[in-house]
């Protein structure tokens, strides 16, 4: 099965959201740890979420996991025999 551009852009933008979600977490400081915060605001409401930082690093992150995913599957490693096989599904 050969990619074609569109679905090379498919995989790399799903696989982009999900390295998203994975690195939203990190650095999050809440407005109770940080020990201020505005009256009448959630204690758990983040101070700074470093949303750019989070962007680049979620886009170097998934060139790399996308890079070795097609290196791996254009080595053969991941292909629909070899998948199946390991799955105990048969075709």
């Amino acid at each position: 099965m050969v990619y074609t551009i569109s679905t090379g852009f498919a995989i790399y933008f799903v696989l982009w959201w999900l390295v998203l979600f994975l690195t939203l977490p990190f650095g999050i400081r809440s407005q109770h740890e940080d020990g201020g915060g505005s009256p009448g605001t959630d204690p758990g409401a983040p101070v700074s979420s470093q949303m750019g930082r989070k962007l680049i690093w979620t886009t170097l992150l998934s060139a790399v996991f996308y890079a070795v995913g097609m290196a791996a599957y254009y080595e053969g490693f991941l292909n629909i025999d070899r998948l199946s096989k390991m799955m105990g599904v048969s075709f």
